[in-house]
Formats: structure tokens, sequence, C-alpha cells
């Protein structure tokens, strides 16, 4: 599903389908006890903006950069997360 944001599109989709050098915003983090409440403790919320950077050489874990920061996460995690996907 393909959406406008502030004039440049977008596409729904989860912060695993993203390629490196890709950008988004978050949209949701699906709920699932400790781990969700985990991710969001770590910054993944609603409305933050965040840069696949790359992933491993056995494709599992991820590195995203987020406020600054550069976080990894097992694709399992990053599976949870909903997020707009820009220039697509």
């Amino acid at each position: 599903m393909k959406e406008e944001y502030n004039g440049i599109m977008s596409r729904s989709r989860r912060l695993d389908e993203l390629r490196a050098g890709q950008r988004g915003r978050i949209k949701s983090v699906s709920p699932c006890g400790s781990l969700g409440q985990r991710l969001m403790a770590m910054g993944l919320v609603e409305g933050e903006e965040l840069e696949m950077i790359r992933l491993a050489p056995s494709g599992d874990p991820i590195e995203v950069l987020l406020r600054g920061c550069r976080l990894a996460l097992r694709r399992s995690e990053a599976r949870m997360v909903n997020l707009e996907a820009e220039g697509e």
C-alpha cells in the first residue's frame, strides 16, 4: 500500500523487509509481551525515523540507525516493527 507523506511516496512494510540504505518511520510495534516492551524501551516507538544500515552476511542480525545510535536486531524482532518506508 503506497501513501504520500510530506510529499514523499511511502509504502507500508516491516523493518525486516528494508534493504541497506532505506529509511522509514515507525507506525507501530506489534505487542508481544516483554519483547514488545523491550523494543519500545530501546526507542522503537511510533513516529521515530530509522535507517537500515546493513545485514550480517548470514542475514541475521540486522543493523539499524535510530536517533544517532546503531542497534542490532534479530530478524524475528525486526519483523514486529511496522513502518512507512520512504522513497519507493
